[in-house]
C-alpha cells in the first residue's frame, strides 16, 4: 500500500524507515511507565502526530481504503460528531441555546481544539496491530514523521498488550475485546508480525510481573530475582 502518495514534508524521510529497538532497556516503553519520563516533551510530539492523522491522513485514500477493509470508522465518519480537523469546533462551542459563555474553554485556549482533542488515537494503533498492519511504513502513513517519537510508546505498550491478551484468555475473548463497537467488529485478528526475541523477552519479563501481582508477590515478597534474572515465572499447568 503506497502512503504519502502527494509530496509534502511527510513524504520525507519514507526510505528506510524501520522499527525502533522494541524490547530493549532504553526503548520508549520503558521511559513512557519510568516516573521520570518527559510527558510534555513527549505530548508535543504526540500533538503532531494526533494533527497529522485529522488534517492529513484520514483524508487520503491509502488511509482510507484501509480503514475501510479493517472495518474501522475515520473520525470524519463518525456521527453525528465527525472531526474533520485538528480545527474542529468542539460539541459544546456549538448551538445557540449553549450561550457564548458556555463554549469558552475552562482554563483558555481555543474553543476549536476541543473535539479534536478528545479523538484518540489508540483505537486505530490497535485495529493495525491486531491485523497485523502496523508496519513502519503503515505508521508513518497515519501518524506522519514524528510516529516514533509521538505515538512509538504507545504502539510497543498496545504490541505488549495482545501478546498478553493471547496468553490470558481464548480466541473468542481476544476478539471480543478489540471488537469495539458492533459496527466496527475487527474483521481478522492475526498472530503479532515482525516481532524480536528481545521484544518477547521483554514481555515475558513483564508477565513474570503480573502473575507476581496476582500472587501479592509484592514489596517484601517480591522474588529476588525479579529484576535481575531473564528466567520468567511459569503459569501453572491447568
Amino acid at each position: 500500500m503506497a502512503f504519502n502518495s502527494q509530496p509534502g514534508p511527510s513524504s520525507q524521510g519514507m526510505q528506510g524507515v524501520s522499527y525502533p529497538n522494541y524490547g530493549s532497556p532504553s526503548t520508549m516503553q520503558h521511559r513512557a511507565t519510568n516516573p521520570h519520563f518527559r510527558h510534555f516533551e513527549w505530548y508535543e510530539e504526540f500533538k503532531s502526530c494526533r494533527r497529522y492523522f485529522l488534517d492529513v491522513a484520514q483524508h487520503s485514500d491509502p488511509v482510507q481504503s484501509l480503514a475501510a477493509f479493517l472495518n474501522i470508522q475515520l473520525p470524519f465518519q463518525k456521527q453525528p460528531n465527525p472531526v474533520m480537523s485538528s480545527n474542529s469546533p468542539s460539541p459544546r462551542a456549538a448551538g445557540p441555546e449553549m450561550g457564548g459563555h458556555m463554549g469558552q474553554p475552562r482554563f483558555g485556549g481555543s474553543q476549536n481544539t476541543g473535539q479534536a482533542q478528545a479523538c484518540s488515537l489508540i483505537p486505530y494503533i490497535r485495529r493495525l496491530i491486531v491485523t497485523g498492519y502496523d508496519s513502519p511504513l503503515i505508521l508513518h502513513g497515519f501518524f506522519g514523521d514524528d510516529w516514533v517519537a509521538g505515538v512509538g510508546s504507545l504502539h510497543e505498550i498496545e504490541r505488549r498488550n495482545y501478546l498478553f491478551a493471547a496468553k490470558s484468555t481464548s480466541w473468542m475473548k481476544v476478539k471480543q475485546a478489540y471488537d469495539m463497537s458492533p459496527q466496527e467488529t475487527v474483521p481478522f485478528l492475526k498472530p503479532l508480525v515482525d516481532v524480536s526475541e528481545v521484544e518477547i523477552q521483554a514481555a515475558e519479563s513483564s508477565w513474570s510481573e503480573w502473575l507476581a501481582m496476582q500472587d501479592w508477590m509484592l514489596g517484601p515478597r517480591a522474588p529476588e530475582t525479579m529484576n535481575h534474572s531473564p528466567h520468567v515465572k511459569r503459569e501453572p499447568d491447568e
